[in-house]
This record gives C-alpha cells, sequence and structure tokens, in this order.
C-alpha cells in the first residue's frame, strides 16, 4: 500500500480539481485556464514581494532561487 499521507494529499488535490471543474461550470479546459490566470497573479505578487524581503529574513532562498531560475 502507499503512503497515507502521500494518499491523503492525491485525494486533496482530486477534490480540489473536481471543485475548481464545478466552478468553471464543469469546463475543464475553462479551469485550467483561470488556474494558469491565478498562477501567473501569484507569481506577479511573489515577483514583488521578493526585492521588500532582505537577504537576513528570507535565510538566503532568494539567492538560490534566483539561481534555480536561470
Amino acid at each position: 500500500m502507499g503512503d497515507p499521507a502521500r494518499m491523503q494529499d492525491v485525494a486533496e488535490l482530486d477534490a480540489a480539481a473536481d471543485e475548481a471543474i464545478a466552478v468553471c461550470g464543469g469546463d475543464a479546459r475553462e479551469a485550467v485556464k483561470a488556474l494558469l490566470v491565478a498562477n501567473a497573479f501569484l507569481e506577479d505578487e511573489l515577483a514583488m514581494a521578493v526585492p521588500a524581503v532582505s537577504y537576513g529574513n528570507s535565510k538566503g532562498w532568494q539567492a538560490r532561487r534566483r539561481h534555480l531560475d536561470q
């Protein structure tokens, strides 16, 4: 059998996917488009927040993140 925590994660993802599709009237393509828009918004928010957080407070996360993005 699989890891119970992992199985719970999968069940939660399935429920969230079902909810997103239901919110979009049952249209999976519209749900994906809505999620892409939401993701782009969050990426923009993060891009604005990163410069406002000091290196010390981020414990070096910003430098590692920038390195991974290149």
